[in-house]
């Protein structure tokens, strides 16, 4: 296998702890990237790529050393060009050496943003106290509705789970029922009606009132890692000529807006405002990493001021941002979320592009060539210091029928370490291909990534697939009668078995056993489900475009 090579080789990093030098060590090269044919099984081509520096440390090897960030001596740039903007005035260069996030993301019980964290591997908390899971409908709730998109949640729309400590609800505008229970979980989601709704996860009551963002939200909410009343929140589609379209901070005390980034930045390549992407917080440097649909890529200084006693807070932002091209992309924005491993922040774009980017310095370390469309979140895997990325892309830049890649990638080098193709339908503004955010198995399912592909096999199907994450060899697939943007959870029983959960546009709900790919339990929910669940023990809360939000429990 080429990670095993790659490791033999000493590809590894040097990490810099809190109160360390930087470490003297040997300066290796990552090895050469084969160039694909232009011709043959794939169409993809790319061009030969510099390969980025790193340090390795023969001291470290085979010592607990402490936690640190990944230092890259120099970046691959030759294919792409890039400014750098602090409070929006042009940068030669930034240097930030707190910039890099910790071992652990959050000390939250729950699901607090896209997928669950800085590796967007985990889109569930806790576990299943049975095997071979039931679907019970719990309950559900109405929405409002915009003109335009109606309610309920779009792609990616999926909600965050929280259980509270009790002194922090004491702060917040929750009712005074909600703030008593101590097994209190609250269920946040935006929808396509222009509100943030919190609900009772158990219920599915309202526990504060609405906050009202104007407008429709389609990406995931995000929570504050540190656990402050805080809300990151980014618009989908401006409400009529609205011009106040961006990204949001809110108050979780009062509800009130704290801060306002405008997505229709002057200094952006695209004066497209949205913000899909759901924002991550630094919990230790008070830092929020986010991506725009612009094209920006933003670094945010909070300055966060929160006093428990006198329940009030307030952010003053300072910003730094990234504005970058890729040779031979002519597709701008970035509607996926950034993940991240210590300051290595990697992300996908509309022209399919993917871009390393050196959260010290915000300067990109390597940059691959588009490919297409590419919305769907990247999964991390770290192993011994280095990231593997797993990523696909849609149908949608070629502007007919073709093929989507599934790809696994080395976050230091950018090699692709192996790729697969499946073919898809296209289709306007509803394309084909990956949209859905892969599962990374665990526990049975280690050694798995399950990716579900949209418009395989007829124009309204689809494909489940499960990799071997080693060679990318097909283990299971499970076809599906309606496809899917919705993103598969992967849940798991105390013994360890996992499960999958997959919601489909044709209103369908269905469980998988994770090994095998076979049907365990089916339901319908009435409307097209493209929002992803979130998942706290064996509770499921999703949204479908029907106006709804629902609550199932795994029995």
């Amino acid at each position: 296998m080429k990670i095993k090579a790659l490791i033999a080789a000493g590809l590894l990093v040097t990490t810099v702890g809190c109160g360390w030098s930087g470490a003297d060590g040997n300066i290796l090269f990552a090895e050469d990237q084969p160039s694909l044919p232009e011709s043959g099984d794939s169409d993809v081509r790319y061009a030969d790529m510099e390969k980025p520096v790193v340090l390795n440390d023969p001291d470290l090897k085979g010592h607990s050393f402490r936690y640190g960030p990944v230092t890259i001596e120099k970046f691959s740039q030759l294919n792409l060009s890039f400014d750098l903007y602090a409070d929006g005035a042009a940068e030669e260069e930034v240097f930030t050496e707190e910039a890099w996030f910790p071992e652990y993301y959050t000390d939250l019980k729950g699901v607090i943003t896209f997928r669950g964290g800085p590796y967007r591997d985990r889109p569930a908390y806790g576990t299943l106290q049975s095997g071979n899971p039931q679907i019970e409908d719990r309950w559900s709730f109405t929405t409002g509705a915009n003109p335009d998109w109606g309610g309920g949640a779009g792609w990616t729309g999926q909600p965050v789970i929280v259980q509270w400590e009790r002194e922090m609800k004491e702060v917040m505008n929750l009712e005074e029922r909600f703030k008593e229970d101590d097994q209190f979980t609250e269920v946040i989601l935006g929808s396509l009606d222009g509100r943030v709704y919190f609900l009772d996860l158990n219920t599915g009551e309202q526990t504060r009132p609405p906050i009202e963002n104007t407008n429709p939200i389609k990406g995931s909410v995000s929570l504050d890692s540190r656990g402050y009343p805080l809300l990151y929140v980014g618009d989908g589609v401006p409400t009529g000529a609205d011009r106040d379209f961006g990204f949001n901070i809110y108050s979780l005390i009062d509800g009130e807006r704290l801060h306002h980034i405008n997505g229709r930045d002057p200094l952006a390549f695209r004066d497209w405002g949205a913000f899909d992407s759901s924002a991550l917080i630094n919990r230790e440097t008070d830092t929020m990493t986010v991506a725009g649909e612009n094209g920006m890529f933003y670094q945010v200084k909070l300055n966060t001021d929160f006093d428990r006693e006198s329940g009030s807070i307030s952010v003053s932002p300072e910003e730094i941002k990234l504005r970058y091209a890729v040779d031979g992309n002519e597709y701008k924005g970035i509607e996926s979320s950034v993940a991240i491993h210590k300051n290595l922040a990697y992300f996908s774009d509309n022209g399919g592009s993917i871009v390393a980017v050196d959260l010290q310095t915000m300067q990109p370390f390597w940059a691959l060539p588009p490919l297409d469309d590419t919305d769907s979140t990247i999964v991390m895997e770290v192993i011994d210091d280095v990231p593997y990325l797993y990523t696909a892309t849609e149908v949608d830049n070629i502007g007919t029928d073709g093929d989507c890649y599934i790809r696994k990638i080395n976050g230091l080098s950018g090699e692709v370490i192996w790729q697969e193709s499946y073919p898809a339908y296209y289709y306007p503004n509803v394309v084909g291909g990956v949209l859905a955010t892969p599962v990374l198995g665990k526990e049975n399912m280690e050694g798995l990534v399950v990716f579900t592909v949209a418009r395989y096999g007829s124009r309204y199907s689809g494909i489940m697939v499960a990799l071997d994450k080693e060679s990318g060899d097909e283990v299971w697939r499970h076809d599906m009668p309606h496809y899917a943007w919705s993103s598969p959870v992967d849940v798991y029983d105390e013994a360890g078995n996992g499960y999958l959960v997959q919601a489909d546009f044709g209103g369908d709900v269905r469980i998988l056993n994770g090994e095998t790919g076979e049907t365990i339990d089916r339901k319908n929910f009435g409307f097209n489900i493209e929002a992803s669940p979130a998942v706290f023990n064996s509770k499921v809360v999703f949204a479908s475009r029907g106006g709804r939000i629902h609550g199932i429990e795994l029995k």
